[in-house]
């Protein structure tokens, strides 16, 4: 419910103030470059701190006949106003060690008075200041709001520069973009606010008070400025400005205004007369209009550019988002009656994603002929036909309920339902953050002590919303109910890839697991390595079939499997010697090799061990477990000379023991075992190797890769400071499994 509340009010304070945000970034935009543009004029002087006020004087009044003022500005120009030889009031950019000008003051361009203008107050004088200061504190609840959001999003506070995880383009830049440029945001709308309430003067009052000070009796006097101690003594890096005397007379005084006051001295004997420090709201404003407007930085300026820009992003990715969360929650399909349904779906779903996944469901068992209902956890109620109901929800933030489910565990134990209860529950979520599936592993907990709950299913988890292991799982739902069910797959654009001719230049016989080696040599100079993919499209379809590949030297190699009605894998099973075939190679970075790493345990099942071959073939110093399962040891004998090439190499290399060490398994031998079993057989070497910041790389099927990582998150959890999630941040974890 607070997640709700929390996000409602981000999108309805954008939503609100979105047109003069708009505007204010556009020009904020603008404003931006002025600084930047005023400071590659290159009249900024170096050394401030070390040039004398006294200085600065002498040699002003030496090059012109009167000088009226001189100001250091925040870009660490030095300018002054002058009368010329010609009688002629120039400002003018100088030099102070010299008097030498160095250009003249020049006109601001209008593009710059324009955008000021509608920036501060939108030609509307007053009623506009009001609403650019309005809108300023509202881009401050936007931010704080957003902030929030993100946090449970990422999984807490602390997790907030986390990886992020695999999302479209316009989500994915909302998250990157809104932490980096959180706070230069919330300074801009903070010193927006602060500078309006100023303009109103709703702030407490910062008049200046001059206060005389006390006469001496024996003031000396001085002939030239260079004499007097506080012209010696005062940095040109402590002036923001000086108003010269009007003639010589000793009554008339020098006004300078300090970083922190203002002051009169005596232009003969050097004696500040009067003194008045800046109120704190001064000091305040002066901070605001430099941290808002970015004057005297170009580093900050190119910040302020960058948030201001952000902001136009924000409000067309936060559109975007609004527009692909509201499609993929409105169920567009014929929903049966609740109480004349078989089947329940209830769906916890925080961005969408998860409730297109229950659509697909409600569709395939529509089509099977079963009546179903689907509908969001918080509706969950009696239902007077059900016998069977599948739960699908994601988690968000840490552990927590989405929020169209934030009440179905409390609400659970008061719903009595007429019948007993087949259930199945399916969680979304990622490895990369912190508690995993968390909420779906509590709903799963609640129904099964629910009386009349049986589970036909165990709890099954899905990472990254993989369509793939959706249909697996589907698959053995529909084996449990004795029905057929099809999903339908999700139509995603993937850009047009490049394809390369590839000479055969071996392929082995197929043995008895239908399995088969392939060495293919590009044509021309091609860049892989081995964990890329090799994308290859069966009678110039769109439809890619993908192999991993192992980097051979400057060769690849893959492992293929035939199947029986598998168009790609039969056609690579028909090729021989010389052979050209067409495909394109697709970079796979998060399945490379790491670069640094103190070891690796590499887990694989059946042709998932290509990769990896190509891994250990690289390899010369780094220690690697190799756990594999293949169906026989006769089946395997396809991948015995790289083993032995491996072990033979690492000796060679002059390693006191062979850098590779090989596991196997096989499932349909008399002692038959899996990948899983050697996982827990090997469980402490597996945890030292990662504890000593090693690697584990996991390749071949979905269903391995769960029964793995289930292991493993039972044994780190045991044995282990560290988590799953953990391991992915530090990139110690990579999984490429189908």
């Amino acid at each position: 419910m607070t997640i709700s509340i929390w996000r409602f009010s981000h999108l309805l304070l954008a939503a609100v103030s979105s047109l003069f945000l708009l505007m204010a970034a556009v020009t904020g935009v603008i404003l931006a470059v002025e600084p930047i543009s005023h400071q590659a004029k290159g009249y900024a002087v170096e050394d401030l701190d070390e040039v004398s006020l006294a200085t600065a004087i002498l040699s002003l009044k030496e090059s012109y006949d009167e000088v009226f003022s001189l100001e250091v500005e925040s870009s660490e120009f030095v300018k002054a106003s002058v009368l010329t030889d010609d009688f002629e009031t120039l400002d003018v950019y100088i030099n102070p060690k010299t008097g030498e000008q160095l250009g003249t003051v020049e006109k601001r361009p209008e593009v710059y008075s324009f955008a000021t203008n509608l920036h501060r107050s939108l030609f509307l004088k007053s009623i506009g200041r009001f609403f650019v200061g309005l809108v300023s504190f509202l881009l401050l609840l936007i931010a704080v709001t957003g902030m929030f959001l993100l946090a449970k999003r990422q999984g807490g506070i602390k997790k907030l520069f986390s990886k992020v995880q695999k999302e479209y383009f316009e989500m994915r830049y909302h998250v990157i973009l809104s932490r980096w440029l959180f706070i230069p945001i919330v300074i801009l709308s903070i010193t927006g606010v602060y500078l309006s309430l100023e303009k109103f003067e709703l702030l407490p009052t910062s008049k200046i008070e001059y206060s005389d000070n006390q006469a001496s009796e024996d003031t000396k006097t001085y002939d030239s400025f260079n004499e007097i101690p506080f012209f010696q003594e005062t940095k040109l890096s402590e002036i923001r400005k000086v108003d010269f005397p009007f003639s010589n007379a000793p009554e008339e005084q020098f006004h300078i205004a300090l970083t922190d006051k203002e002051i009169k001295v005596n232009q003969v004997s050097g004696r500040i007369e009067s003194s008045a420090p800046y109120p704190f709201v001064k000091l305040a404003s002066n901070l605001s209009l430099v941290l808002h407007t970015g004057e005297g930085s170009v580093l900050w300026s190119i910040i302020l550019l960058f948030a201001s820009a952000s902001l136009i992003f924000f409000m067309y990715s936060g559109f975007v988002m609004f527009l692909k969360r509201r499609k993929k929650t409105v169920t567009t399909t014929k929903v049966s009656d609740k109480d004349e349904s078989e089947f329940i779906i209830l769906v916890g779903s925080e961005m969408g994603s998860t409730h297109d996944f229950a659509t697909r469901l409600h569709n395939a068992l529509t089509n099977a002929g079963k009546k179903v209902y689907l509908t969001e956890l918080n509706k969950y109620t009696t239902f007077a036909k059900a016998t069977n109901i599948v739960v699908l929800t994601s988690t968000y933030g840490e552990g927590e309920a989405p929020s169209n489910a934030w009440n179905f565990i409390d609400d659970f134990p008061d719903v009595q339902q007429p019948n007993p209860i087949q259930y199945a529950v399916v969680g979304f979520g990622s490895l990369e953050y912190p508690d995993y599936c968390q909420f779906a592993i509590d709903v799963d907990s609640v129904i099964q002590n629910g009386a009349g709950f049986n589970p036909i299913l165990p709890l099954y988890r899905i990472n990254n919303e993989n369509f793939t292991d959706f249909e697996k799982w589907t698959k053995k739902y529909a084996e449990a109910l004795d029905l057929s069910l099809i999903v339908d797959r999700p139509k995603k654009k993937r850009k047009k890839l490049k394809q390369l001719d590839f000479e055969v230049l071996e392929r082995t016989p197929i043995n008895q697991d239908d399995t088969f080696l392939l060495r293919l040599k590009p044509k021309r100079r091609s860049k892989f390595t081995s964990g890329d993919l090799l994308s290859i499209f069966p009678n110039e379809t769109g439809n890619a079939r993908q192999y991993s590949i192992a980097k051979m030297g400057k060769e690849i190699l893959l492992s293929v499997k035939k199947h029986e009605f598998g168009k790609v894998s039969s056609q690579l099973a028909s090729l021989e010697k010389g052979n050209i075939l067409k495909a394109a190679i697709e970079p796979n970075t998060h399945f490379h090799f790491p670069k640094n790493t103190s070891a690796a345990v590499l887990i694989a099942n059946g042709t998932g061990i290509a990769p990896f071959l190509g891994m250990m073939e690289k390899n010369k110093k780094v220690p690697i477990d190799l756990i594999w399962g293949s169906r026989n040891q006769q089946s395997s004998h396809i991948y015995d000379g790289y083993f032995e090439q491996n072990i033979l190499k690492s000796k060679k290399n002059g390693n006191a023991a062979p850098t590779l060490t090989i596991h196997r398994c096989f499932s349909r031998e008399a002692n038959k075992q899996y990948v899983q079993d050697l996982v827990r057989q090997h469980q402490d070497a597996i945890v030292q190797r990662l504890e000593n910041e090693g690697t584990l790389m996991i390749c071949g099927s979905l269903s391995m890769q769960h029964d793995v990582l289930n292991i493993l998150e039972e044994v780190l959890k045991e044995k282990s400071d560290t988590s799953l999630d953990m391991l992915l941040h530090k990139q110690q974890l990579k999984l490429d499994c189908y």
